[in-house]
């Protein structure tokens, strides 16, 4: 109301002054011209739909793109103060709009990054490359005990919970998702009017709060929970064992943004901080992990079910592949989040320094399922800063059958890194439950930029598949990414690192490298 006030008085001084140009002095001229031009800048901005910022903070908002051109060192500068401590580089986050809006993300000159330093990585070509393919790829998830499997897409949307999220954030996350045919994770602050608002397939995250499912004590409640796993938009369960940016710590959502309608979401008081336990109430152990599973698995009607977690101990994955083999019952997929996610609020000590970075978690769960002989029973999905075609070819290589991203789809929705999201004060709508900065966030603009981001990756990932001879992402293999380790000498991911044969770990002699925790992994006790 007050943007309002401000450009309306502008509008009223840039009348009042115009008669003082005729009976004054010709020097007034000046004056109404200014703010005249400033009172139609600002009415344009608050009626137009494009940019949130602008809808938000009329006529000084402009000052921000005018920086943005500024390239590269003022971009760069904001850009690497604005994210956990390893950001996406200028060029990926460019690339992130320019698809999401449907602008051309081709560059000249060639690149920017310097191929000669350690750690570069890239993926081998082939004189056999041949067109991309127009189909548009999906994995089955749906293990033996999985009544109701889903065809899932190569990218999603990773957990970002409403109450993290504002209402149109969320709505137009799910609207892109049901236009593009993708799948949309809830996080784990449940189901909200605003996931459902489009039809967009959901996976439901159960976290420790049991938000959406519990009682009046916080517990998990059978009833609450089946009621909503009924829904037809719920095609997967998945339990949130850890979050990448925080392992070890439950989820926070400051009292500022505990609104009404949160609180009705999720089960909990208005305006008291909602702070999840740190581990789950419902099950202590690897064999009760598969029990729970269980339990979900009977009352969603047979959908998949699976898990969430930011890979810690090697022992205690390897404890919940041994519960699996103890019953022969297993999770239809595992989601693995790399520590270098991003989150709202959270001690800088855990988003630096705790939980496992997503290629080594990754490969880890994968190589643990192989060696249990369980990976073709299981499928894995790839949650942390995927946000570009090479992104999507390097996780499956590593281990992953599809991918997730959060960060690249905020920015699809207008996100500018402000680092405000746990103060109720985004400046783009984005994170926020105040009603007046929300709206700036418009749905269908929006929606069309999630919908532009996913279908451009995807595409961008089967043009890489088709520059490397390949026909499908089965095809892929670790001998196809390339890791420069220092000065002239690189590695395949074959050579560099580890990677285990079916059964390896149940033969009489497993090995080495992984004998001490094999031989500790216990399933009654993580």
């Amino acid at each position: 109301m007050i943007r309002w006030l401000v450009i309306a008085g502008a509008w009223v001084l840039g009348s009042a002054s115009l008669p003082l140009v005729f009976f004054v002095s010709a020097w007034w001229l000046l004056v109404t011209v200014i703010v005249a031009a400033i009172a139609m800048v600002g009415a344009w901005d608050l009626l137009q739909r494009r940019h949130s910022v602008l809808r938000n903070y009329p006529v000084i908002g402009h000052a921000r793109f005018m920086l943005e051109r500024i390239r590269p060192e003022i971009q760069q500068y904001f850009i690497e103060r604005s994210t956990d401590g390893t950001p996406f580089d200028r060029d990926t986050r460019t690339t992130v709009y320019e698809r999401a809006k449907g602008t051309k993300d081709v560059e000249p000159f060639g690149t920017e990054r310097d191929v000669t330093a350690t750690g570069y990585e890239f993926v081998t070509h082939s004189l056999r490359a041949h067109p991309a393919s127009d189909d548009t790829p999906h994995v089955r998830i749906g293990g033996p005990q999985c009544t109701m499997g889903y065809d899932i897409a190569l990218y999603n949307v990773s957990a970002m919970s409403f109450g993290a999220l504002s209402g149109n954030a969320i709505e137009a996350l799910n609207g892109g998702a049901a236009r593009g045919g993708f799948a949309h994770d809830t996080g784990e602050g449940g189901i909200s009017p605003y996931h459902l608002e489009h039809g967009g397939d959901l996976i439901w995250e159960i976290g420790s709060g049991y938000f959406g499912c519990r009682d009046a004590d916080g517990h998990f409640d059978p009833g609450e929970f089946a009621a909503k796993a009924a829904l037809p938009q719920v095609k997967c369960i998945s339990i949130k064992l850890s979050q990448g940016a925080k392992p070890g710590l439950g989820g926070v959502l400051p009292a500022a943004k505990v609104s009404p309608e949160i609180a009705r979401t999720r089960g909990v008081p208005v305006g008291q901080s909602v702070i999840s336990p740190p581990s789950h109430s419902a099950f202590c152990t690897p064999l009760e992990l598969i029990d729970f599973i269980t339990t979900l698995r009977a009352l969603s009607g047979g959908k998949p079910i699976g898990f969430k977690l930011c890979v810690g101990s090697r022992t205690e994955f390897l404890a919940i592949c041994k519960a699996m083999i103890e019953t022969g019952i297993t999770p239809d997929f595992i989601i693995v989040d790399g520590s270098e996610g991003g989150t709202g609020a959270a001690p800088l000590e855990f988003e630096d320094h705790v939980g496992m970075p997503l290629t080594e978690g990754l490969m880890l769960v994968h190589n643990a399922l192989v060696g249990t002989g369980l990976r073709d029973r299981i499928k894995i999905g790839a949650s942390g800063k995927v946000a570009n075609g090479i992104d999507i070819i390097k996780r499956l290589i590593q281990g992953a059958d599809f991918t997730l991203a959060a960060r690249a789809m905020m920015f699809a929705v207008g996100c500018i890194q402000a680092q405000r999201c746990h103060t109720n004060r985004c400046p783009v709508g984005v994170t926020t439950q105040d009603a007046r900065r929300a709206r700036a966030l418009n749905v269908p603009d929006k929606t069309t930029r999630v919908y532009n981001l996913q279908r451009s990756t995807v595409a961008s990932a089967q043009q890489i598949l088709a520059s490397m001879g390949l026909d499908d992402f089965c095809d892929l293999d670790p001998s196809m990414l390339n890791r420069r380790i220092q000065g002239h000498r690189t590695m395949t991911y074959a050579d560099l690192h580890e990677w285990l044969q079916p059964g390896d770990l149940l033969t009489e002699d497993p090995p080495t490298s992984w004998l001490r925790d094999w031989t500790n992994a216990d399933s009654s006790r993580f």
